[in-house]
């Protein structure tokens, strides 16, 4: 695709084209796109991918898509698409204090969940073992294969055809995935991201861009605070459980020292907006000082870097992973939320098996050629509509299925 100059045309008049730090993504020198399109007259490539994605069919099913807790538990739970607006808010607001470009980091940020399945990591987990003589089931790997493949919006293309910036930063915003001899780094590459890389070289031994970092982490801030307000709401955690925490403990301690008559609710929000604003404060102080030492000049010394910019200070570091091993322990672990997994768990696996003993069973647009398919391709296939279910159609499929449903909530 030809290259739009940086500050001509629609840079006088405020679509994006805008100067920008040298390491920064500029999308007026976008690697472009698998399908070459003409460029948008009042949007910058990286605004026309963040459009995409939030008219996408997948964006809107994240809206009733587990986060910890079964979407229909209570309105006030986060689901997977508020999780998402949440993430999207702190990734633009890092790679605005970095300079980066916040359209792209958006981006990333609202599509980086698109291949989780109903009921969280639970029904991944359980599509995992199913799909297991297939290559197993990679919830990072599906959104690739959702927003290059499934989703079907447009005359000339599969997918969105989204910018080479935002898959890549979807598919490394957390880290490398090969080493330089193109060995994977977490176990085999999926086939997924192999196959669409030989194609458009998302470059799987380097790290993603300052953007996509930055989305990266910002789901980190995100689910770290927003996973304790949801277990408090819950009553699986308290405020006093996290007393002894260094990252919540000295806030909250500060919080009670200056409103001690605040009641508990208030409370719990005043912990929850310190500590987002402590999280960035120190991501943007540490991600600062990393520049300044590594000096990059292009986006290709990000990518080249040899380690992340955008992370925690050692110190913060610790407290984040302290406060992740609580919420394992005292949360994702807990009994309730156990036996809601167990019931969960049968659910995707008993509807896998029914599809794929009868792929007839799925609905027009799915089940097309699998009478003739190997297993391989009758199995991905089921694995693509069971990935794409929501958590509520899942159970309307099983009820529709069975004899007993289990009871989730």
């Amino acid at each position: 695709m030809e290259e739009r100059q940086a500050g001509q045309g629609l840079g006088d008049i405020g679509f994006g084209y805008r100067p920008r730090v040298p390491y920064a993504c500029d999308p007026a020198r976008s690697r472009g796109r698998l399908v070459d399109e003409a460029e948008s007259p009042t949007r910058t490539p990286f605004q026309r991918d963040r459009d995409r994605i939030v008219h996408s069919t997948a964006f809107r099913r994240l809206k009733h898509k587990t986060q910890v807790f079964v979407a229909h538990e209570g309105d006030h739970y986060r689901t997977r698409l508020t999780h998402t607006i949440e993430v999207a808010q702190i990734a633009r607001a890092l790679a605005r204090a970095l300079r980066g470009d916040e359209d792209l980091a958006e981006a990333v940020a609202l599509v980086h969940d698109f291949g989780h399945t109903p009921f969280g990591h639970t029904g991944e987990d359980a599509l995992n073992e199913k799909m297991a003589p297939w290559g197993g089931f990679d919830h990072n790997a599906q959104s690739l294969r959702v927003v290059t493949r499934l989703e079907r919006r447009y005359a000339e293309f599969d997918g969105l055809n989204l910018t080479w910036e935002t898959l890549e930063g979807l598919v490394k915003h957390n880290g490398p995935l090969v080493d330089h001899q193109g060995n994977g780094l977490h176990g085999p590459l999926p086939r997924t991201i192999r196959d669409y890389s030989a194609l458009h070289d998302l470059e799987l031994d380097r790290f993603a861009s300052l953007e996509a970092q930055c989305a990266a982490i910002a789901d980190d801030i995100a689910y770290d605070t927003h996973d304790i307000d949801d277990g408090i709401r819950s009553g699986l955690l308290s405020l006093d459980m996290l007393e002894g925490l260094a990252l919540p403990g000295s806030i909250l301690k500060a919080v009670r020292q200056r409103y001690p008559a605040l009641d508990l609710v208030r409370t719990g929000h005043e912990l929850m907006r310190r500590q987002i604003t402590a999280m960035v404060e120190d991501v943007i102080a540490t991600a600062s000082a990393n520049l300044a030492r590594l000096k990059p000049q292009s986006p290709d010394d990000v990518h080249m870097a040899g380690e992340a910019i955008v992370t925690f200070s050692p110190r913060m570091a610790e407290e984040e992973k302290e406060l992740k091993a609580f919420l394992y322990t005292h949360l994702y672990r807990h009994p309730d939320v156990m036996r809601e997994r167990v019931g969960a768990e049968r659910i995707v696996k008993d509807l896998f098996d029914a599809y794929f003993a009868d792929p007839r069973a799925m609905p027009e647009g799915w089940r097309e050629g699998l009478d003739r398919a190997d297993d391989r391709v009758k199995a991905r296939s089921v694995a693509d509509f069971l990935a794409g279910m929501t958590d509520t159609y899942a159970l309307k499929e099983h009820r529709g299925r069975f004899d007993r449903t289990p009871e989730l909530g």
